[in-house]
């Protein structure tokens, strides 16, 4: 295979991913972490608690993979078989491995509890393996080198993998760079992935370096840009007219860049242009200033949610006129509209944001489940969108809310970025 290791797999072992009962997030993390090395990655696979198939599967992956990574199945107890299998499969017996015994010992004093004869195990490496530390917990790590294969053996729980991952599995790799990926994050709100898709088909076909490619989610989409390279200072440059393209052809629906989400996108906004906002929610019962809240730094941009959802409240909180919800009913253009303005009076916001709508399971008012109004009100900005969400599955009215929070997260950020300030 050459000097230079190219190529890897992970194979992630327990019965309860296979179950379901757990979320196998060890791949995806380390996934991430190989592409930053420029690492290229095929495959992954999980495989049961049973030696016989984490055998199979190892041969499977060492047919494609320079590297095989496996989490799991480093614990004391007795299915806890990853050492022993991948061992043997190298035709390498057990050892003690000293320090890592030393450790263990050490571990159990400061617990103050007495270190049980089958933690013991734990300290039993392949011979004449690479010992990885794990400072957070009690099994080890390895790698194994034979033949230009290698097998890295890494804990399951995630607390315990992706620091042995970032400190130890990281450099022990980087012999192998070659080159990096380095990747910018688009986000796109209130455009479809199809459209996208139309819009940028002859960038995504054709680009070769750096490749573009789209990723759906909840009521938005993700293009990821992505440059191959050996300096990292290179990156942007090489990305910078995907980019522009990018730009020109959607730009009125881009939010963020490398941001995570609409919440945090719009906390920057906020921060950067020294705004307030408060919300008044109806249908999304809160949910909109609980994905605010849960930003770092927050509390410097939101002042108040509201969360009215009775017409009581609405007239008592959030000051609606008791003619407006007679007139026109709760879920209304005028209605949100009204929350809005009596969000950001409550507040003392510079923008506020009214969400009313019908999030099922039954109609109400006379109106479908999926109507939904949204409001931004502001001095220099103000706009009421009207969404109709139909969708008819046991997780429509999750979806209905989520959207609606979204598109209210997404108003604000247009007045917020509409401030003439």
């Amino acid at each position: 295979m050459g000097t230079k290791t190219k190529s890897a797999e992970i194979l992630c072992i327990g019965t309860e991913l296979l179950m379901g009962d757990i979320v196998n997030t060890n791949a995806a993390y380390i996934a991430r972490r190989l592409a930053e090395l420029g690492i290229n990655l095929y495959h992954q696979s999980v495989v049961g608690d049973n030696p016989g198939r984490l055998r199979d599967s190892l041969e499977i992956a060492f047919s494609r993979a320079d590297i095989v990574i496996t989490t799991g199945g480093l614990g004391p107890t007795y299915d806890d078989l990853s050492k022993e299998t991948v061992a043997a499969f190298f035709g390498r017996k057990l050892v003690l491995h000293a320090e890592s015994l030393e450790w263990l010992e050490s571990y159990f004093t400061r617990l103050g509890r007495p270190m049980t004869e089958n933690n013991r195990k734990q300290a039993m490496m392949p011979e004449d393996c690479t010992v990885f530390p794990n400072p957070n917990g009690t099994a080890p790590g390895c790698a194994i080198e034979q033949d230009g294969r290698i097998a890295i053996l890494l804990p399951g729980p995630p607390r315990e993998m992706q620091p042995m991952m970032d400190h130890a599995v990281i450099p022990f790799l980087q012999r192998f760079q070659e080159y990096r990926l380095v990747s910018h994050n688009l986000h796109f709100f209130g455009i479809g992935e199809s459209t996208l898709e139309e819009k940028l088909r002859a960038l995504m076909t054709s680009s070769i370096n750096p490749t573009v490619a789209p990723y759906a989610k909840t009521g938005e989409v993700m293009l990821r840009v992505t440059a191959r390279v050996q300096d990292p200072a290179e990156a942007d440059a090489i990305m910078a007219p995907a980019l522009a393209e990018i730009d020109k052809a959607a730009g009125e629906f881009l939010y963020g860049v490398d941001v995570g989400d609409l919440q945090t996108a719009l906390c920057r906004a906020l921060k950067e242009k020294g705004l307030h906002v408060a919300l008044a929610e109806s249908c999304t019962g809160g949910m909109t200033a609980a994905r605010l809240t849960g930003v770092p730094g927050a509390s410097q941009v939101f002042e108040c949610g509201i969360c009215c959802y009775s017409n009581a409240m609405k007239e008592q909180l959030a000051g609606v006129r008791p003619g407006t919800l007679a007139q026109y009913g709760a879920v209304s253009e005028e209605t949100a509209r009204e929350l809005a303005a009596g969000a950001r009076r409550a507040g003392g916001a510079q923008i506020g944001v009214g969400i009313t709508g019908n999030a099922g399971p039954e109609p109400s008012e006379g109106k479908p489940v999926g109507l939904v109004y949204v409001a931004v009100d502001s001095g220099w900005y103000q706009e009421t969108i009207t969404l109709n969400i139909a969708r008819r599955d046991d997780d429509a009215r999750a979806y209905i809310r989520t959207l609606a929070s979204s598109n209210a997260l997404n108003l604000a950020l247009r007045a917020c970025r509409a401030y003439p300030g």
